[in-house]
């Protein structure tokens, strides 16, 4: 319940509400899928971070996302995990060139 609303307010556009609402579903979930749903809220964090202007926080949470998420690629409980990867090294690379402009991420 918790995990699908996030994903569905993460692909909105609502990263905070997503966050939240991932973060819930973190907490509730068995050990083997806490990384996965951690790296979600931190996918969530890392975009709202960038409309912020946080770039600081925004890396560290790119970076955060990337490492949970991995481990889940290339699919892991019908989100595209490979291809939300390639948006964090994507978004990575947009931050690193001095730009807090992000695509919405796409799942």
């Amino acid at each position: 319940m918790h995990f699908r609303r996030g994903v569905e307010l993460l692909g909105s556009g609502a990263y905070f509400e997503a966050h939240e609402e991932l973060e819930l579903a973190w907490r509730s979930a068995p050990p083997a899928e806490r990384d996965f749903y951690q790296g979600l809220v931190h996918v969530a964090v890392a975009w709202y971070q960038a409309a912020r202007g946080n770039r600081v926080g925004c890396e560290r949470q790119l970076e955060k996302a990337a490492r949970r998420l991995g481990p889940y690629a290339p699919e892991h409980d019908g989100v595209a995990v490979e291809s939300l990867l390639d948006q964090v090294a994507a978004a990575q690379a947009v931050v690193a060139g001095g730009s807090l402009e992000l695509p919405p991420p796409r799942l």
